[in-house]
């Protein structure tokens, strides 16, 4: 669900035309570039320093729609969010995006920009309705890391289990179980961007 949001306000086929890929392979592409971006996020949402962070930019693209095209998107805009996403390992995570087989011929360096301030606007809306509904219920200990994890495992179970890590949020973002990965290892560029490596 959260990915058809982020597809439905792309504009996919002008990016295919920027990059000369076809429809799919820019779809495929945004998919990835979406899964990356949310999943860093949501890693950085674990922190009350990054929750604040990401509330305080989240403020600018409240009201957000999708764009028309993609000189409709402020690019400049969108580097220096991933290079908040993604900090000193924002070069690694692009190239290992840029090479895999799953996307080829994508430039990921490109398109990053184009995505994150259209996935900031999407997560800024829905951080705006779940306040509202926070105010009523008065159960919202979990802030914008909730609303990520809302948006990432889509509808019905909102609230409950979101301290799920990252693996549970980009299975339920990229659909869990069905295989439709496509061959890129998001699981392993998320974990070397986030884990181990020191």
């Amino acid at each position: 669900m959260a990915l058809d949001d982020i597809l439905s306000q792309v504009p996919i086929d002008d990016i295919a035309k920027k990059l000369g890929v076809s429809h799919d392979e820019a779809k495929t592409a945004v998919e990835q570039g979406g899964a990356v971006l949310l999943g860093g996020l949501a890693k950085n949402a674990e922190t009350p320093e990054g929750s604040d962070a990401i509330q305080k930019a989240l403020k600018k693209h409240e009201g957000a729609t999708g764009a028309a095209s993609v000189d409709d998107i402020d690019q400049a805009d969108g580097g220096k969010i991933v290079a908040h996403i993604l900090g000193s390992k924002e070069k690694e995570v692009t190239t290992q995006l840029t090479e895999s087989k799953a996307t080829p011929g994508i430039d990921f360096g490109k398109l990053l920009p184009i995505l994150a301030p259209i996935v900031m606007g999407l997560i800024a809306n829905a951080t705006k309705d779940k306040t509202a509904k926070t105010e009523r219920t008065a159960e919202g200990s979990g802030g914008i890391g909730d609303v990520i994890g809302g948006i990432l495992g889509g509808g019905g179970q909102s609230g409950s289990g979101s301290g799920g890590g990252l693996g549970d949020v980009l299975g339920g973002l990229l659909g869990g179980g069905s295989g439709s990965g496509g061959g890129i290892d998001l699981g392993g560029i998320l974990g070397g961007l986030f884990g181990g490596k020191k």
